[in-house]
Formats: structure tokens, sequence, C-alpha cells
């Protein structure tokens, strides 16, 4: 249904084209600021700007109060940045959800990635309650039968205009047990997901055997896949990553690429060091896209600059994907 509304499109999104004509896709990240100040939002999109096909727009990232996925993602959009707006099942039920989904087309959005959330224990606001409604599937689904369907999730027809979404959904290749992992991915594409960005990538061998199950499985054909990968700003980051964060590798080799960038540089110079960690980590994540670019079944690039935002810039330049492709204005309308 949504397809012949939309000339072949199911949202009609710079990111949709970009990927359904067989470019290889960029999107990028923008932190919203624990604060009321537009002004932060502006100034990280001078950084992404014509870099990324979308970008995303976190929801309450780590569980930390910031200001809201779909207010930052106006100010975006007034930069000329097409956003990615999450939604998480942590903070809202299903009343609650689809109000937002309806208000966030009709203000022009075509972008949505549907996650689970970070637990509220380890956010700003410990003692908050969870609301977990719907798991990030069942979300997926309910997006998916709005735009299709044309209905709400308890069956009741939407009186008018649906909402369009191309709709996203994330995928960690490196979680326990790893031979589940790709038959997770496959029911996120039962319900729904029309394109996946995973978790950051530190182990590309790892990540590519992850491929070869997925596509076995024929995934591949029936949702894009954009790598996670990020620049590593420091030796101490590397360290935190590879021994602290739950369902992350990090492989030695980049761990000591880091230690070795600054080698000889007293460690009173924080300005050179800092300088040295950076490029650094910056020409890892250009040959970490490079290598992953020639992996079967990847649609393309999911670029996580945590609070660096203009470091993505040098990035895709680096690994040859600029100019970025631009539709023409009728290729995408959804009207």
């Amino acid at each position: 249904m949504a397809e012949e509304q939309t000339n072949g499109y199911k949202a009609g999104s710079t990111l949709e084209y970009v990927l359904r004509e067989g470019h290889f896709g960029v999107t990028a990240e923008l932190g919203p600021p624990q604060s009321a100040d537009g002004g932060v939002i502006r100034e990280k999109a001078q950084f992404l700007r014509d870099v990324a096909d979308a970008v995303n727009i976190t929801d309450n990232q780590t569980a930390i109060v910031r200001m809201s996925s779909i207010g930052s993602a106006v100010l975006a959009m007034r930069e000329s940045l097409e956003p990615i707006i999450q939604m998480t099942c942590r903070d809202r039920n299903r009343l609650a959800m689809q109000p937002d989904l309806l208000a966030a087309h009709a203000l022009g959005m075509r972008n949505l990635l549907c996650l689970t959330g970070d637990h509220h224990s380890f956010g700003n606001h410990p003692t908050a309650k969870n609301v977990h409604d719907l798991d990030s599937i069942q979300l997926i689904r309910m997006v998916k039968d709005m735009r299709d369907e044309k209905c709400f999730q308890c069956g009741d027809p939407i009186k008018g205009e649906a909402p369009q979404f191309f709709i996203g959904a994330a995928s960690n290749p490196f979680g326990d047990p790893f031979e589940f992992r790709p038959y997770r991915l496959a029911k996120k594409v039962a319900a729904g997901a029309d394109f996946v960005q995973t978790q950051l990538i530190y182990d590309i061998p790892r990540f590519r055997e992850f491929m070869k199950r997925v596509v076995d499985l024929g995934l591949h054909e029936k949702v894009y896949i954009l790598a996670g990968v990020g620049p590593i700003k420091s030796a101490g980051a590397a360290r935190y990553m590879r021994d602290k964060v739950p369902g992350m590798i990090v492989r030695e080799e980049y761990v000591e690429r880091m230690n070795a960038a600054v080698a000889g540089i007293p460690k009173e110079d924080k300005g050179r060091r800092r300088d040295a960690w950076q490029n650094e980590g910056i020409k890892i994540c250009i040959e970490q896209i490079q290598e992953i670019r020639e992996i079967e079944g990847v649609a393309g690039v999911h670029i996580m600059a945590i609070e660096w935002e203009e470091a993505v810039r040098p990035i895709v330049e680096g690994a040859g994907l600029m100019p970025r492709p631009r539709p023409a204005p009728a290729a995408t309308s959804v009207e």
C-alpha cells in the first residue's frame, strides 16, 4: 500500500533514495544538549551538513535527560540536515509513541530508528521507572502498520494521512550468544525494518563472520545494513571500550596503535598528545571504512563520533565518500 502511494518509495527520504539507488550510504550522529540551548544543535549541524545522508538525533542517550529527539530534529532540519529521529521503548508506552510519530511526520521527518534504550540505572535518573510497554521489535511492527496499513496499534484506522517512515533498527553483531545475533536481526527485518545500524565495530574479522551468516540467511537482500564505526579519541577511550563496555569487542591492535601514537610525547604536553590521538583515531576509522566497504552485504556506514562531530568530515573525505549523492527534488516525493 505504501509503495503505491509514494511511487515505489516507502517514505521518500534522502537516505532511502541513496540506499535504494545502490550508493554506499553514510549516516552520522548528533547528540542533543542537556539544556534548552538550540544553538548547540545549530553549531553541530555545521560539521555534518552535506557530509552525511541523514543524521541520528539521539533520544535521551545513555538514559540522561537531553533535549527531545523530535524537537532537536526540527532545529536540525532548519540547518539543512535530514534527521533520523530515535524513539526508545524505555520512556514511552504505545499511547505516547503514536502521537509523537504523527507529529514527527507532520513536521517533515521521514526516518525513524526504533530502539530499546539504555536502562535508567545507567543515567542521571536511576530511580525513574522504565516503561517497556513494547520491545523494539514490536515498535518496528507498530510503525510499519501505521505506515502500510494506515492503522494504530490497537487496530483502529488512521483517519486521514498516515505517517510514513523509513524504519530503522539497531543490531549488535558481537553480543552473546554470537550465533544468535543474525536471527535476532532476522526478527527485526520480519517486523518491518528497512535499514539497520550496527554497534561500533572494532573487530572486523568477527564482523565479517557475522555478515557471512547474515548473507547466508539472505537478510542483506531485505534490509540495508549500515556498519557502525567511530573514531577513537584516546588510548584511554580504547581501553575503556575494551574493558568496560558490555557487548563491545576492541581488538588489541587498536589499543596498541593509540598508545604508539603518543610515544615520545611528554605526558605534560597534553595538546600534542590529544592531537596525536585524534589523528590516529581518524586514520583508523578511515581504514576500517575502506575494509568494511568490501564486505558483502554492507550497504553503508554509520559514523558515531560522540561529541566529536567535527571528525566526521575528514573521515568521510578520507574514505573517498565525498561528495554525497543527492536526489532530484521529484525523486523522493511522497505527495
